[in-house]
Formats: structure tokens, C-alpha cells, sequence
């Protein structure tokens, strides 16, 4: 359950477990919709409930056992919510902010898997396991508020209750159809294509991550970056009438 966003800009659009989730999320046929979700929130009220209520179609029964154990965690830019290796059997769900989610090399180098803003939830499927880690790390961009909610408490409740169980069942769904498109993008489209999806799936997000950031989402440098963005304003001049 790496990246799943629900997403848009601050909290008015929550935002993935990755584009725009609407109450016809129960009927959608395309399961890569089910990425964003519009609606109205405010800033006490649990981004958590708001996507797992979408996600089951349904009141969900029991949510004053998960609403008690809900814990905020703040983050200040550069810190981490978690590092790899860690003991991290939570699903998070991003209240406010933007974090990014890093493969890192034993020479130091890093690799962006994903970001994650307001109202995007996600977590480590490895760390979900019995005395299982996390395989990737998770540090803020901005101040930001995540919501943290008990693995063990969801599977409990999904073993009671229908509700809960299409609550897993899509969020799994979800982010295997994520992940499988994220590596299709990797291996068969180029760099250019890759940014134009980009722009397409998080359209507020560009302009609050680094370039430095975007460029090593895509896999360029950012002087590639910066030329395929020439190359696209070249092209949209030309196309542009006299």
C-alpha cells in the first residue's frame, strides 16, 4: 500500500492509495480513477475516515474504535516520518503537505517512488507483516500532518465486516494497478511522456516539490528536465495562433 492518493490542493480536493475519486468510486470501471477524491473537509475532522468511507461505499461500522486510536504526527521539511528498515505497521493519510517516498543505495544514492499530498494515504506492505520493516523511507517537503492509523485494528475490524473488507480489498487493488502502471511508465515511455503524466495525474503538485525532486521522479537530470520543458513551450508557441 505504497503510494494510494486520493489528491488535490490543500484540503479542499483530498487527494489517493494515487487522480479524481467521486462517490461513483462504487461503480467506477476504471480502478485507475480511484485516485483522488473531491470533497470538503475540515481541519479537525480525520482525512482517514473521509477516504475509507469512499473506498467502502458505506458507513463503516466500528469507526469510534479506529477514530480513538488515530495519532497526528507533524513534520517540519527534511524529516523523516520514517526510515527503511523500521517497525511501521500503520497506514498513513496526509492531512497537510507533501512527503516523498525514497529507495535509497547502499552508496547513498536515492531513488523517488512516489509523493504523497493532502489527503493521499500509503504505507509500507512489508511493514505490515508480522515483525516485518519498511523498505523505503518517507521525509517531508513542507510542514506537513499525517494521520496514522493501526494496520491491525483495520484487519480486525475487515474480518468483522463486509464494509471493512472492500475498505482492504480496493486499496490493495488500487495500489497494484498503481504500481504496475508506475513500472509500464519506466520501461516503455520516454522522459517527456513520462513528465506529461506527471503533469496530468498530480496537476498541483509540480509547482510544490524541487525540480531536482521531479527530475529524479521521471529519471532525468534536471538539465533534461529543464529541456523537455523548452521543448514542450516551443512546441505549444508554434502551435499557438498567429
Amino acid at each position: 500500500m505504497s503510494t494510494m492518493t486520493t489528491g488535490g490542493s490543500s484540503m479542499n480536493r483530498m487527494n489517493t492509495l494515487e487522480s479524481v475519486l467521486t462517490p461513483q468510486v462504487c461503480r467506477a470501471e476504471n480502478p485507475l480513477s480511484l485516485t483522488e477524491v473531491n470533497g470538503q473537509t475540515n481541519s479537525s475532522a480525520p482525512v482517514a475516515r473521509g477516504v475509507l468511507e469512499l473506498l467502502a461505499c458505506d458507513p463503516l461500522p466500528g469507526w469510534d474504535r479506529v477514530a480513538s486510536t488515530i495519532r497526528l504526527v507533524r513534520l517540519r521539511p527534511g524529516e523523516h516520518l520514517f526510515r527503511v528498515g523500521q517497525s511501521q505497521p500503520f497506514v498513513f493519510f496526509v492531512r497537510q503537505g507533501v512527503l516523498k517516498m525514497i529507495y535509497e543505495t547502499g552508496d547513498g544514492k536515492e531513488w523517488i517512488k512516489a509523493f504523497a499530498g493532502e489527503g493521499a494515504f500509503f504505507s509500507s506492505l512489508s511493514a505490515l507483516q508480522t515483525g516485518g520493516q519498511t523498505t523505503f523511507s518517507v521525509l517531508a517537503l513542507q510542514d506537513a500532518v499525517v494521520e496514522k492509523v493501526d494496520y491491525a485494528l483495520l484487519h480486525a475490524l475487515a474480518e468483522q465486516h463486509m464494509a471493512w473488507q472492500r475498505v482492504l480489498r480496493r486499496a490493495f487493488e488500487i495500489y497494484g494497478f498503481r504500481k504496475e502502471k508506475r513500472e509500464k511508465d519506466l520501461l516503455t515511455l520516454t522522459a517527456e511522456e513520462r513528465y506529461k503524466n506527471f503533469l496530468l495525474e498530480h496537476p498541483d503538485l509540480e509547482s510544490r516539490i524541487s525540480q531536482k525532486d521531479l527530475a529524479g521522479y521521471i529519471r532525468v537530470t534536471p538539465v533534461g528536465l529543464s529541456r523537455i520543458k523548452a521543448r514542450i513551450k516551443r512546441a505549444g508557441n508554434s502551435r499557438a495562433p498567429g
